[in-house]
């Protein structure tokens, strides 16, 4: 490891914005000998966990909502409209995420990973019986995220 090196590498645990940036100037400058790969290679794994943690969270309380608006009839009446709120809001988050194309193809992979966890907190939440959803999601992708999509 050369001087520069271990300098970064401190400076990681000490400045984590000025590592940064120290990095971004390396980069720039093609000086990629003076890298710190090993924290380097960490922030880029970190970052696509992190994305895919979001489209995993933004599915989750996506289902949740639609799976109350559709199957919660008792509340519908007052608790509808705030849940067609999230339903939209949880929709954008994604939509933003998915300017990545492999976030949206991870997107589609998840949904029947995702989907019983969202019944689980669902059932939780109205206490009705576990039977009162379907076993596989009964969405598809393209109604997930279609803005004018409300189940009845």
């Amino acid at each position: 490891m050369t001087t520069l090196q271990e300098e970064l590498s401190s400076l990681y645990q000490k400045d984590f914005v000025k590592w940064l940036e120290e990095t971004v100037c390396l980069l720039k400058s093609r000086n990629i000998a003076n890298l710190d790969w090993e924290h380097l290679i960490e922030e880029i794994e970190g970052l696509g966990s992190e994305q895919r943690h979001k489209v995993d969270g933004y599915l989750l309380q996506l289902l949740i909502h639609l799976l109350l608006y559709r199957y919660w009839n008792s509340e519908k009446e007052w608790s509808g409209n705030g849940w067609a709120i999230e339903i939209d809001n949880f929709r954008t988050q994604l939509e933003f995420l998915f300017e990545s194309r492999t976030l949206f193809n991870y997107f589609i992979d998840r949904i029947e990973v995702v989907y019983p966890k969202a019944v689980r907190q669902v059932v939780l939440k109205s206490k009705l019986p576990r039977s009162t959803f379907p076993e596989k999601c009964p969405f598809t992708s393209q109604e997930l995220l279609n803005d004018t999509f409300f189940p009845n």
